[in-house]
């Protein structure tokens, strides 16, 4: 599997993938049990944005839009292992032939925040995981208040650790809810 999804237990994981594999199977009475063991899943790539009726505008970078329109060289879908956060002592023995890391925090949570942090410098330091393009997902903020952000990359330490990591690592805020941040997840999703 080239590409997979961890963060602690019950940071939104299956939430945000099932968001992303179909955006409207989420709303506000959605509830999901914490993954025991794995799961898989097959996102295919919008051709329009989940927040609006509109076709997706061009990536503002200035590459080739993501749609049947625009490259045929960028993949319809991607297959995404979720490795559930209980299986963290395990998580190493799914590193083999990772090109894509999926690490999902839970910003509504301080205490989790530390443990998630924890848990994050152990993936960025595995030798396997070095030349791995990372996205850092900070989920559920719709359930916290806007400063959290900045408390959670704080927490994190952040600013010191991308000083200091071989990884490239994209950060991006999520709610599987409001559809917030699933676009640039998409785009991070589809970019080889």
């Amino acid at each position: 599997m080239s590409c997979i999804c961890l963060g602690p237990k019950r940071s939104g994981k299956t939430h945000l993938l099932k968001a992303l594999q179909e955006p409207d199977s989420i709303d506000e009475t959605s509830y999901s049990m914490p993954t025991i063991g794995t799961g898989i899943y097959r996102i295919h790539f919008p051709t329009k944005s989940p927040n609006s009726d509109k076709p997706k505008p061009p990536p503002a970078d200035g590459s080739a839009p993501a749609h049947p329109h625009g490259s045929k060289h960028l993949p319809k879908s991607i297959q995404i292992l979720e490795i559930g956060g209980s299986m963290a002592p395990l998580w190493r023995q799914y590193f083999e032939d990772v090109k894509k890391l999926i690490y999902v925090v839970d910003t509504s949570n301080l205490c989790q925040i530390s443990a998630a942090g924890v848990l994050f410098y152990s993936i960025l330091t595995e030798p396997r995981l070095q030349k791995v393009k990372i996205l850092l997902v900070l989920a559920k903020m719709d359930y916290s208040y806007r400063q959290m952000r900045n408390e959670a990359l704080l927490m994190l330490q952040m600013s010191k650790l991308q000083k200091q990591i071989r990884q490239q690592v994209t950060i991006v805020e999520a709610s599987a809810v409001n559809k917030v941040g699933l676009d640039a997840i998409y785009e991070w999703l589809q970019r080889q």
